[in-house]
């Protein structure tokens, strides 16, 4: 079990794209059985999913939420010190994508910058980190880029996976404050990291003798259980270690994970259904960037108060976490479809990624 609750630090703004590509699980061009489609949609709740056209990664997405997140808080680009890059699809196994990530976004020399292997918990994993780094000093401001692109790793046989997952990338700005803080709750159990597993393509098994290696399993059930088991005690404890209320808390954001998991979450918990915003009827589930997609889309741009936000990953891994942070109405919240249009300040023209 891990606590902590960290002071000096404060969310700055956060913002996300998408894929401008939306497909539609009940376009009959997908192959599957309609009737089944339909079961499926009914109980994941996932009418419609944002999906990268080739060649685009997790990495342009971030990139162009990053790049617009910087411009809209003016904040030059040499006065950020820190770059955290979550994600479970890099563009490379090396070098670290966040070393392309600095590159194109034009930042300094004295900006560390590191990748972070997590996925459905990776937003509240890497806002502890961000955070902790702000606290220990030697740090002022923090870029925070969580994207994945699961459509890219399901196979387009498997019914299971294929209609469920979006891509998304997000970026979350934080910096070094005496008025804020945050809670966090985080969690891990190995036995079951065979539950969401891609067995081949890497240096485990490079070369599968059976290519649907090179794609995801899931032991749906097994997942199932786990979050039902898991997520409802996490809730309880990250009250506990925030002081707060279930009415204290604005809103619970969730890793958009699947329609009925959440609801069942919702009443277990005791959650009202009207703080628990849902993006993944049309964007999917995006993996753990969902929860800032759900932040920059259903949250208020404009606000009068601050909001206090509980933001709860779990999945892959079997890893799970907890977040509780304030939002101020200075923040902005921004959200864009991918245009693949903005400059990359650190390469030449016309270079290559």
């Amino acid at each position: 079990m891990s606590r902590s609750s960290i002071e000096g630090f404060r969310i700055a703004g956060v913002a996300t794209c998408v894929p401008a590509k939306s497909v539609s699980n009940l376009d009959p061009d997908l192959g599957f059985d309609p009737e089944e489609v339909r079961k499926v949609v009914a109980m994941a709740g996932v009418r419609q999913r944002r999906v990268v056209d080739d060649g685009v990664t997790s990495a342009d997405l971030c990139f162009e939420a990053a790049d617009d997140l910087l411009d809209r808080l003016e904040w030059p680009r040499n006065s950020v010190t820190g770059l955290i890059f979550v994600t479970q699809s890099p563009d490379y196994f090396l070098p670290s994508t966040s070393c392309m990530l600095h590159q194109w976004l034009g930042l300094d020399e004295r900006c560390a910058a590191f990748d972070m292997g997590l996925g459905c918990s990776g937003y509240p994993y890497g806002l502890y980190l961000a955070a902790a780094m702000l606290r220990a000093g030697g740090q002022q401001r923090i870029l925070m880029l969580h994207g994945e692109t699961p459509s890219r790793f399901v196979s387009p046989t498997d019914q299971a996976t294929k209609l469920l997952f979006g891509d998304a990338g997000s970026a979350t700005a934080l910096e070094a404050s005496d008025q804020g803080g945050g809670h966090f709750c985080l969690h891990t159990d190995g036995t079951g990291h065979a539950g969401l597993i891609i067995r081949g393509g890497a240096f485990r098994d490079r070369e599968p003798a059976d290519a649907r290696d090179l794609n995801l399993r899931m032991d749906g059930a097994g997942v199932f259980n786990f979050t039902i088991k898991r997520v409802p005690a996490l809730i309880q404890e990250a009250l506990e270690v925030s002081g707060l209320s279930v009415d204290a808390v604005d809103a619970y954001l969730f890793h958009q994970s699947n329609r009925f998991i959440m609801k069942h979450l919702m009443k277990k918990a005791g959650l009202p259904e009207a703080r628990v915003p849902m993006t993944i009827e049309d964007m999917g589930n995006c993996g753990g960037p969902s929860v800032a997609v759900t932040m920059t889309r259903l949250l208020p741009a404009q606000r009068e108060k601050d909001l206090t936000l509980m933001l709860l990953g779990y999945g892959v891994g079997l890893s799970w976490g907890a977040a509780v942070v304030r939002l101020s109405p200075a923040a902005p919240l921004l959200h864009a479809d991918y245009a693949g249009t903005r400059a990359r300040r650190g390469a030449p023209a016309g270079a290559a990624a």
